[in-house]
């Protein structure tokens, strides 16, 4: 994957979604239909901090996000998400 280049606003994040499980744990392969939507990614690119609120969240830091938060975006033929930080539930 080549370097993103680019500014966000301030308090955005944009984040490389993890894959969705093919398996369950016992080995049941699970269809396009039934797969969930992810919940966690990687940090590709943050803005900058607002006024009020210090941006806590740096590249390379694995989220945790709301199912429904954020926006889904292609870039160069990868699919990404751009979250406000205040949709960051947890970082690992």
């Amino acid at each position: 994957m080549s370097e993103l280049k680019g500014k966000l606003l301030a308090g955005k994040v944009l984040v490389k979604p993890v894959a969705a499980e093919e398996r369950t744990a016992s080995g049941i392969i699970i269809p396009d239909s039934a797969k969930e939507k992810p919940q966690q990614g990687k940090v590709v690119l943050t803005g900058a901090s607002k006024k009020d609120e210090p941006m806590e969240v740096n590249v390379g830091d694995t989220v945790f996000y709301g199912k429904y938060a954020g926006t889904e975006l292609s870039i160069d033929g990868s699919d990404y998400l751009l979250i406000s930080q205040n949709d960051v539930l947890y970082i690992a």
